[in-house]
């Protein structure tokens, strides 16, 4: 119980500094969306009763569509929240943790967000052990991520610059991801 506390309090404290961000992560990104994850959110929406007509977008790959000034189309401007949050994108959830596959080394590449575009970024990175679980998530929802996309749709999400992070960790990727990256 003591850790679901911790756990709690932390998702507090993060919803407080993303709320009162200026710099929007809801605004002008898109998240990648696999088929299992548009599943998921559409369950979600009918559960819950919330209608939002063609929620997705799809270009190269599938993201959640986005407002007409570049918002998330399931960010909620009145709360500050995601209106999908049990169900949000793994990108979402790992954020500010992003990642690249590097098929030369077989691994996947951990990166953190600097500051400038996560201020989230540089408290959640001093406390080890908030950064320590964070990144457990992260890993755990990207790597579902990249199970679940296509090939060619996970070759374009790993075209898409991530400018302004650094690099935190490696790990080995699963040989199944790399085969059918390579196909």
């Amino acid at each position: 119980m003591c850790g679901e506390l911790a756990n709690q309090r932390r998702g507090a404290d993060f919803y407080n500094v993303c709320r009162t961000c200026p710099q929007g992560c809801c605004n002008g990104v898109r998240p990648p969306l696999s088929s299992r994850r548009m599943r998921l959110i559409e369950s979600y929406l009918r559960a819950n009763g919330l209608r939002i007509d063609n929620p997705f977008e799809i270009r190269d790959y599938v993201f959640p569509r986005e407002t007409k000034d570049g918002y998330c189309i399931f960010f909620d401007r009145l709360t500050s929240r995601c209106t999908i949050h049990p169900v949000k994108p793994e990108t979402c959830v790992a954020g500010p943790v992003t990642f690249d596959i590097n098929p030369n080394t077989g691994k996947i590449e951990w990166f953190l967000k600097r500051d400038n575009i996560c201020l989230l970024a540089g408290p959640l990175f001093q406390n080890k052990e908030a950064f320590g679980e964070h990144l457990k998530s992260a890993k755990r929802e990207i790597r579902r991520l990249v199970r679940d996309m296509d090939a060619e749709k996970l070759r374009v999400i790993l075209t898409i610059p991530e400018p302004d992070t650094f690099k935190i960790d490696e790990d080995p990727i699963e040989l199944k991801v790399l085969e059918k990256l390579r196909l």
